[in-house]
């Protein structure tokens, strides 16, 4: 989705000093291509409610060299064993390492890597108990340490404030000096009765959330921020699913051709339409 929302941003990041702003950070794509290619970007904010993906990008920021050498430590474990049923018990003896969270910040943001990398399909779920539970992945040779990766993002965050908690958090922290961007990554709306996953936290995310998420959107444009928000669309499993075109009615609302690429299925992931909502003026 990077290119259809680089195409939505406004002009004026290019040309003069602006606040980004990230409620739902996830992956930050769009804040690291922020932070590489807009020399403009003069305060960037990200926060996720998840704690543990949040700590990794703390540790990535102020200690990246212990995270390293953790991680070659673990590398270096991983790749002794020779098959996936010998990697299986290392794989589920880290797993409850991590869901016990009592090791240091750099401890736990290597477990989340080493997770993240060895997990089916680089899935993060966890249950209301908030314990991860996504089984090991069948890869024969995973990575799990770029470190010219992690040394080069700990440079672009350090003037980055990193939050942690509910989305409309991020509205103590608006700069007074700049105009701001906010891009709304939420966890999905399920397209379907069974594909309803939306668990990257122990909070969930229905359809209340969804709506305090697009009454805060209100909110955001009342103020004179622009904003730009992702989700599934209803209307690839039915037409007459309105939910979406009814909560943004107000702002403008693009059907995006995306590409799933979590199934369990491999033949199943093909390109379906998403919606990007943005309140820039028609």
């Amino acid at each position: 989705m990077l290119d259809e929302i680089q195409k939505r941003l406004p002009n004026y990041i290019y040309s003069q000093d602006f606040c980004l702003i990230e409620p739902f950070v996830g992956g930050g794509a769009l804040s690291l291509w922020a932070l590489s290619e807009l020399p403009h970007l003069k305060k960037l904010i990200i926060n996720d409610y998840n704690a543990d993906l949040i700590n990794v990008y703390q540790v990535i920021k102020n200690n990246p060299n212990d995270l390293i050498e953790h991680l070659k430590k673990i590398q270096n474990d991983y790749d002794k064993l020779t098959d996936l049923e010998s990697k299986k018990p290392y794989f589920y003896q880290k797993r409850d390492m991590f869901n016990q969270r009592n090791g240091s910040d750099i401890e736990q943001a290597g477990l989340f890597i080493f997770l993240n990398k060895s997990a089916f399909n680089g899935l993060y779920r966890v249950n209301k108990n908030n314990q991860f539970n996504v089984p090991i992945g069948s890869y024969k040779n995973p990575k799990f340490i770029d470190e010219d990766n992690i040394l080069n993002i700990s440079k672009k965050l350090q003037n980055t404030q990193i939050l942690t908690g509910d989305f409309e958090l991020v509205l103590h922290y608006i700069p007074n000096d700049l105009p701001c961007v906010f891009y709304f990554d939420p966890p999905y709306r399920p397209i379907s009765d069974t594909a309803s996953f939306t668990a990257y936290s122990d909070n969930g995310f229905d359809d209340n959330e969804q709506k305090r998420l697009a009454r805060f959107c209100q909110k955001i444009d009342k103020m004179g921020h622009y904003f730009l928000l992702s989700n599934s669309d209803p209307k690839n499993h039915n037409t007459n699913d309105d939910f979406f075109d009814e909560l943004y009615a107000n702002f403008n609302i693009n059907r995006i051709q995306a590409n799933r690429s979590i199934s369990a299925n491999g033949k199943s992931r093909k390109f379906i339409s998403e919606i990007l909502v943005d309140n820039v003026l028609k």
